[in-house]
């Protein structure tokens, strides 16, 4: 119902208790609206003249209108904090995404992460609007309005008291059978992001092999799933509500009745009596106003849990081993892995008993089949992935570290993937990302030797035409020439990450594109994730995975004279094309 985390959250105490005061005060403001409008009631009963009535109306609206100016003060009172939070937790998650790196996102799903990241903090926000007050509220205003009942008559008080904790244990009931039923639904929208993002990705896969239409019957099974039980919450939402409304109704006519034997016997008068008949129905009103908001906030609290659950994942440790400065790779500079394993699920390694040593400003070549572990260790390289630990040594110059997860390494690379991210920004900025500083004429000449200056052309403000989402368009060739741009902006860093960058490309826009990209090379230590046979003639040394695990390495011409698992993996390339 109340997540204790909540108290955690910055600056939530203080409001806590300004939220309770507040309560304190609408709960007075109730009572005193329900005194003098029963005196205006009996008033009117008893035939009394309308100048009489007239200053009992007028503090009912004076109270009233304070109990509502309340209501409006408390949710502008917690709004600022909840955006706050809501827009500090964002942050959070993502800067946790990024240390966690792709292994998080490849052990819960790209469709979880996006799904908690973006409407999770949605849900949560709405949560934390939702429950806070409403739960506040329901703690205090009771208690005030069943103190001043039971001044006024304490039986009818004593009963109040006894059937508020036995609706709440019924509340609790059902509340359990609903977040079971809302766990269930969370975890169901997860796994259909999860699916339709992999459906998205493996579309162009699934047409080439035709079975397209039939993986259509998979994502409506997981769509129907999801719906069943999305019904399942909002039966058990419709059944408490009506139980609630029944035994609160059916409390209130006892009440009714009890005072009516009391008007009978003349044991209580008309306006005592009255005023806890008016009492009655908001002592139990904000229960049923939580209650109404309940099953709205489920997911919320879901989210909520999911993203502490996120932020209190451990993240690696120990990244400045090789200090926080970029490092100064020069031709004598060294790599080496010797025995690492990597896991995603800390179980199965994907990538097994890794050996390889690179030095100075080598080309070296990755290349398997598809799932072989080529990007996965080209994350491992790029310290987005940690190795197992006890599993290996991973040295640069000598010097032994426990992942490549270091301040002074990533400040050392390019990581240019298949699909680079292009930021909604000018052109200029997306090609000054990791040189915000850089002047127009050094991004210009950037440009011009990533072959983008034809296209600039083109464009109708040039360097400042906007791109990225939500922007102009850009083609698969022109965001790699984007990408490549960015390493020419900055020579500082020596260590170029290519994971299978022209793997979207048709063949005419890859040819264009190795023309830019071959330059780039020089002086650079060189990681090229490839599954395209004409780029091996350009490595320096190659290595071949096969089910996370190097089975060759060598120079082109060693693995053709071996004739092995390179030959063998050359010849199934060129009988596929």
């Amino acid at each position: 119902m109340f997540d204790p985390a909540l108290f955690k959250l910055p600056g939530m105490r203080r409001l806590t208790v300004i939220l309770a005061l507040l309560a304190v005060v609408e709960g007075i403001c109730i009572i005193i609206q329900a005194q003098f409008l029963s005196l205006a009631i009996v008033g009117l009963w008893q035939l009394k003249t309308l100048a009489t009535i007239v200053q009992p109306m007028l503090i009912f609206a004076i109270a009233w209108t304070a109990r509502q100016l309340l209501v409006v003060f408390k949710n502008r009172l917690m709004y600022p904090i909840v955006e706050k939070t809501s827009g500090d937790m964002r942050r959070q998650v993502m800067q946790k995404l990024y240390r966690l790196g792709p292994s998080y996102v490849a052990k819960t799903g790209t469709g979880n992460v996006v799904t908690t990241a973006l409407e999770g903090i949605d849900k949560v926000q709405t949560y934390l609007m939702l429950v806070v007050i409403k739960v506040i509220d329901m703690m205090i205003i009771p208690w005030v309005i069943l103190i001043y009942i039971a001044w006024l008559r304490w039986r009818e008080a004593l009963f109040l008291l006894a059937i508020f904790p036995l609706i709440i244990v019924f509340m609790i009931i059902l509340g359990y059978a609903a977040q079971a039923k809302a766990d269930k639904q969370y975890v169901g929208y997860q796994r259909m992001s999860n699916h339709f993002v992999d459906t998205l990705r493996g579309l162009p896969t699934l047409k080439q092999l035709g079975l397209s239409k039939q993986y259509a019957s998979n994502v409506y099974q997981v769509s129907e799933g999801y719906r069943k039980q999305t019904m399942a919450v909002i039966k058990v939402a419709m059944l408490s509500t009506f139980a609630l409304d029944f035994f609160t109704t059916l409390s209130i006519a006892v009440v009714a009745v009890f005072l009516g034997f009391g008007l009978i016997n003349g044991t209580i008068t008309l306006l005592p009596a009255l005023v806890i008949l008016v009492l009655s129905p908001d002592y139990f009103l904000p229960l049923r106003t939580f209650a109404s908001d309940y099953h709205a906030t489920l997911n919320g609290k879901n989210a909520f849990a999911d993203v502490q659950k996120m932020l209190a994942l451990p993240v690696p440790t120990h990244r400045d081993q090789l200090g926080t400065e970029p490092l100064d790779w020069q031709a004598g500079s060294r790599l080496s892995l010797s025995q690492v394993d990597f896991s995603y699920d800390d179980e199965q390694p994907a990538l097994k008993q890794l050996n390889l040593t690179a030095h100075g400003y080598q080309r070296i070549g990755i290349i398997g089949a598809s799932g072989s572990g080529k990007s996965t260790l080209i994350n491992l390289l790029g310290g987005f992935l940690s190795p197992m630990p006890e599993h290996g040594t991973i040295e640069v110059n000598g010097q032994a570290v426990s992942h490549l997860n270091q301040t002074a390494w990533q400040q050392s690379f390019f990581y240019i993937p298949q699909s680079p991210y292009l930021f909604h920004a000018t052109l200029a900025e997306n090609i000054a990302f990791y040189q915000p500083d850089a002047g127009v004429s050094a991004i210009g000449q950037a440009a011009a030797k990533a072959g983008l200056t034809d296209w600039i052309k083109t464009l109708p403000d040039g360097l400042n035409t906007q791109i990225g989402e939500g922007a102009r368009g850009v083609s698969g060739g022109q965001a790699q020439r984007i990408a490549l741009a960015r390493a020419f902006l900055d020579n500082s860093r020596k260590i170029l990450l290519f994971d299978e960058p022209t793997a979207h490309l048709d063949i005419e826009t890859e040819a264009e594109l190795k023309q830019t990209i071959l330059p780039v090379f020089e002086n650079h230590l060189v990681f090229f994730a490839t599954h395209r046979l004409h780029w091996i003639n350009q490595m320096d040394y190659v290595l071949v995975l096969d089910h996370g695990k190097i089975v060759e390495q060598g120079t082109p011409a060693e693995l053709v004279a071996h004739n092995g698992a390179y030959v063998r993996l050359r010849d199934e390339m060129v009988g596929a094309i």
